[in-house]
């Protein structure tokens, strides 16, 4: 089975990426695109978060949102800041960040790869969700956000990558959060034919980001009637990919004061007092910011070995260590999809984050994690497992507006 293959991207005009290039739709509140947009009459926030150029109180989900994406994107077009391209391509993209580097390409995937799970994946997805990127597709005609891919070891693949971005980039674009994006256009047919077939001899790729994209689009492909429908993707070397912590904090302490959470927590971690912000070095051990002060915890050997020896890949993620041993039996929550009493943060905001929103009284207590590893995330989806909620959050991210897969 054929897992990509080229295509004619929709791209920024040459010298108008810096104008264009946004953040990825679900990492900005309504709110946030709106200030990003201002005096920005380009950038790709007013198609991916088309809400910002109506009425603030208008729902996000509301039809007039996604005809509003439509006619943004056409006004782009007509107005050159957008071109498509004559012939397909794949296209080398490299993501610098804090020197970190990370070099994949972007191409369109198989969704019939997907549907027989040789795309694999790792998340649950919601419906409404799904309804949005469904509703986004089809009003724009196209796929506008990408779908982080990883693939496994793969020399071959790397070297025609290392070759095809080792002159100048024609896209170079340090955006305002730091990220620098470079892309390189893949047009020579030799060297497609040798990328795809290096990519085929690959036993799977993984969804590290964008499980609703790749849902949407298969739903779009399913409702036309599509047997070889594709969806736009970036796919990246997994040993490059950098996933940060994703810490928990909850809203109140279930009824309990804060030294008989430490009595709760005390049958199943030892606890360390600390001078500062806690940054776990293992799987195992946690950070926690309750009371104005923090602590480190550390999972007693027992319990770690138990979850260890059952084999399965997701009782040893940290999310998964926390969630039994604390979340669910001290404070109550099972749910953690539905239920209020937890929010996610987010570890590029960084661990003094987590410290304002105790210290603030915005929330009672709150848990700094070690990050889920790759080798984790591809040990989960070859199980045909799923992941808690809110296990991953990957850095750098994608831009939005810098290849765009259209339908027609």
């Amino acid at each position: 089975m054929t897992l990509i293959k080229p295509f004619r991207a929709l791209r920024p005009a040459p010298g108008r990426a810096a104008e264009v290039l946004a953040p990825p739709y679900d990492v900005l509140s309504s709110a946030e695109a709106r200030e990003r947009a201002k005096g920005k009459p380009w950038s790709f926030l007013h198609v991916s978060k088309a809400e910002i150029d109506l009425d603030p109180s208008i729902d996000p989900y509301d039809p007039a949102v996604y005809a509003r994406a439509a006619e943004n994107l056409k006004q782009m077009i007509e107005a050159g800041a957008l071109v498509r391209d004559a012939r397909p391509c794949y296209y080398a993209y490299r993501l610098t960040w804090r020197g970190h580097v990370e070099t994949g390409f972007a191409a369109v995937a198989s969704l019939a790869a997907y549907a027989e799970n040789r795309i694999r994946k790792h998340e649950l997805t919601t419906h409404a969700k799904e309804d949005d990127r469904v509703r986004q597709i089809e009003a724009v005609g196209g796929q506008t956000g990408p779908v982080m891919l990883a693939y496994p070891e793969a020399p071959a693949v790397d070297a025609i990558l290392a070759r095809a971005a080792a002159g100048a980039a024609e896209v170079d674009v340090t955006a305002d959060d730091g990220v620098r994006h470079e892309l390189w256009p893949i047009d020579d047919e030799a060297v497609i034919a040798d990328l795809g077939r290096a990519v085929d001899a690959l036993p799977a790729l993984y969804i590290a980001d964008g499980h609703h994209r790749s849902a949407a689009a298969l739903r779009v492909a399913q409702a036309r009637g599509l047997d070889d429908g594709y969806f736009l993707a970036v796919l990246l070397p997994e040993q490059q990919m950098t996933i940060l912590d994703y810490n928990r904090a909850l809203r109140d302490l279930n009824g309990l004061t804060p030294d008989e959470v430490l009595r709760e927590i005390g049958q199943r971690y030892t606890i360390e007092p600390s001078d500062g912000p806690v940054r776990p070095g293992r799987p195992d051990e946690v950070g926690m910011a309750l009371g104005g002060r923090w602590f480190r915890l550390a999972l007693k050997a027992e319990i770690l070995g138990a979850a260890r020896a059952s084999g399965d890949p997701v009782a040893r993620l940290p999310v998964t260590l926390l969630a039994k041993n604390v979340i669910e039996p001290v404070f109550g929550v099972t749910d953690p999809r539905r239920d209020k009493r937890i929010d996610f943060v987010g570890g590029g905001r960084g661990l003094e984050a987590l410290e304002r929103l105790v210290s603030s009284g915005t929330m009672a207590v709150a848990f700094a994690l070690y990050p889920t590893r790759m080798s984790d995330l591809i040990a989960v989806a070859d199980a045909g497992r799923i992941m808690p909620p809110k296990s991953t959050w990957f850095e750098p991210k994608l831009a939005d507006g810098m290849v765009s897969h259209m339908l027609d």
